[in-house]
């Protein structure tokens, strides 16, 4: 159904038993957020918090904290938009398929936005520290918007459709932040505010925000999908919302008519203020670096307010079913945006930019596929296209080679490129470039390497799941164990430093070149912890790819350097150990645990459900 705003879809799921409130007083500092986290890990209902303390509007969470409970939002809109994307890749789907226009009429009819006036977010305000401020993670800065949407305007343009709706984290609390009147507004690479940011200070002029909070549920999303340039997400909102987004303007400030909250103010210009620590999607905290900040002008609310937000941290999370939706929706745009590929995975266990991977035609020498060449050129095209640049790692293979492989299996799909690889022609680095600004596997924020890994033809090696007879490790390496076919994990000594670190792997090669079958394990992972890491495929997929900068933690046995391209024969050694210069894991308070266990216990609002 259509939800005309987010307390429409709480009461619907409600009324479907999707839903449970929590009535007694509950802390936002890190409180709400380990509830939240605990009901999405059993694959619970959503959550409304009706008391929460130090402020006078409720909150809820864990909206699409299940699949099913996400497509259920969404529909039947989504038939219609996906229609509208796939005619959008390609128009002359129009020709082919005449019936496709009728499927995304509807769509297209709610895209355009509409003009208001008197709408109820603006019959109230309040102030910036009367909104649920809720902390994560016992280390966070301080307390964040976790849920915004983030609108401002090209300043060359007056167009609103020359406009940018973005999901940037806003810290409201801690720091050096003025209260009440300053907040954070921390953007990344390849976002589109930053264009417009850009463009306001080369102007030296100040860049006018609206943050909208809430409204229908589409909002949100649009505020994270990844669109062309040229197309608006206050379009798309409405396409999915199944009702044209509606807006007023206030102070010349953009105002979202549906959304529960809005608060307006300007990014002062040219000054930045520390933002951070912030537990992240990654399963790390992102760090205190100098970011924009908004002096605020006015804050808005709906009578009716309710304050969304989600929880972020090692995935699988809730905005993991935000990943998949988007997926389904751009999947036919992402393969006629790059002719060739058939299929992309962002692999969320790893924690998406570290780890992509991609199947795609390889025919420029259909008679012979031992070394792939359009798999490079098709890589080439992945990491020259929006947030898919972002990718650390992307392996890539043949579609040929096996039709019926499915990238979202991710061990199946490491098997077939272990099963392929050859080390000495299919490994190609990126050294001294951009890095996902979240990825703190390296000493530089915003830059580091990539690797391409492309791999094509029959199989070379059949790969095994026990050890050869004879082997063994240096005494400094213990507790090998076998993660999947071909793949091994092993305790290192504790990293230190580079030069130390390099010459413990160093002796770990050497060793190597008087082993034996050791072709049937081509891949070798050095950890802090082996049985965490053998522990499950997604243990394994988290700690070496969001732990490791191919550039420096990569080697192979008898490693070298042929007209500059870098080869080694197997097995590939990939150092995962955790960096003194590492982000922390994210780890929850204890006494905050304890907390929410007793809310599970008989008589507690959790109890069945946690």
């Amino acid at each position: 159904m259509k939800f005309l705003s987010l307390k429409h879809c709480i009461d619907a799921l409600e009324k479907q038993g999707e839903l449970i409130k929590i009535p007694g007083p509950v802390d936002p500092n890190l409180e709400m957020a380990e509830i939240t986290r605990r009901v999405f890990d059993a694959h619970g209902p959503a959550i409304l918090f009706e008391n929460v303390l130090n402020s006078q509007f409720p909150a809820v969470s864990n909206l699409f904290g299940t699949w099913e409970r996400t497509l259920k939002i969404f529909e039947p809109q989504l038939t219609s938009v996906k229609a509208l994307v796939d005619i959008k890749s390609d128009p002359g789907l129009l020709v082919k398929h005449p019936g496709k226009l009728l499927k995304a009429a509807p769509a297209l009819l709610h895209s355009l936005p509409l003009k208001t006036s008197s709408p109820k977010v603006l019959k109230n305000k309040c102030h910036i520290q009367d909104l649920p401020m809720i902390k994560c993670w016992p280390k966070d800065g301080g307390a964040f918007i976790l849920l915004p949407q983030v609108f401002s305007k090209d300043p060359e343009k007056d167009s609103i459709l020359s406009s940018n709706l973005g999901m940037y984290r806003i810290q409201i609390s801690g720091n050096d932040y003025d209260p009440g009147t300053e907040i954070g507004l921390h953007y990344q690479l390849h976002r589109g505010i930053g264009n417009h940011h850009k463009k306001a200070l080369e102007k030296n002029q100040a860049l006018r925000v609206s943050i909208f909070i809430g409204g229908p549920p589409a909002h949100t999303l649009a505020a994270v999908m990844p669109l062309p340039e040229d197309l608006p997400e206050i379009a798309f909102a409405g396409a999915l919302a199944g009702k044209n987004f509606k807006y007023a303007n206030q102070n010349n400030y953009l105002i979202s008519a549906d959304a529960d909250f809005c608060i307006t103010g300007i990014l002062v210009p040219g000054k930045t203020k520390r933002e951070g620590p912030f537990g992240d999607h990654l399963g790390y905290y992102s760090l205190e670096h100098e970011y924009p900040y908004v002096k605020v002008e006015s804050v808005y609310h709906r009578k009716d307010a309710i304050f969304p937000f989600t929880v972020v941290g090692r995935p699988p999370q809730e905005d993991s079913n935000f990943g998949r939706l988007i997926h389904e929706i751009t999947r036919s745009a992402v393969q006629d945006s790059i002719p060739g590929v058939t299929s992309v995975n962002a692999v969320d266990d790893a924690g998406v930019h570290p780890l992509v991977l991609v199947k795609a035609c390889e025919r420029y020498v259909p008679y012979e596929r031992r070394i792939p060449r359009e798999l490079l050129t098709h890589a080439s095209r992945i990491l020259g296209t929006g947030q898919l640049s972002l990718a650390k790692y992307l392996m890539i293979c043949a579609h040929e080679d096996n039709p019926g492989l499915n990238v979202n299996d991710e061990k199946a799909f490491f098997i077939h490129m272990l099963e392929r690889i050859d080390f000495a022609y299919d490994l190609h680095f990126f050294t001294k470039t951009t890095m996902d600004t979240l990825d703190y596997s390296t000493q530089s924020i915003n830059l580091g390497s990539k690797l391409v890994m492309a791999a094509a033809g029959e199989k070379r090696r059949h790969l095994k799941v026990e050890f050869p007879k004879n082997f063994s490790l240096p005494e400094e390496f213990k507790h090998p164990k076998i993660v999947a076919p071909g793949m091994v994990v092993l305790k290192g000594p504790v990293f230190k430093t580079y030069p130390k670190g390099k010459i413990q792997i160093n002796r770990l090669k050497k060793h190597f070149q008087t082993q034996t079958d050791l072709d049937a394990l081509p891949l070798f992972v050095v950890v802090d912890d082996a049985d965490f890491a053998a522990k499950s495929f997604s243990n394994f997929l988290w700690v070496t790819f969001s732990r490791s900068n191919p550039s420096h933690d990569i080697y192979g046995v008898n490693e070298k350097t042929v007209f500059k391209h870098w080869e080694c024969k197997p097995p590939l050694i990939i150092d995962a150990r955790i960096k003194p210069f590492h982000a922390d894991p994210l780890v929850p308070d204890k006494k905050v645990v304890e907390k929410v266990d007793a809310l599970g216990q008989r008589g507690g609002p959790l109890f069945g459900i946690i």
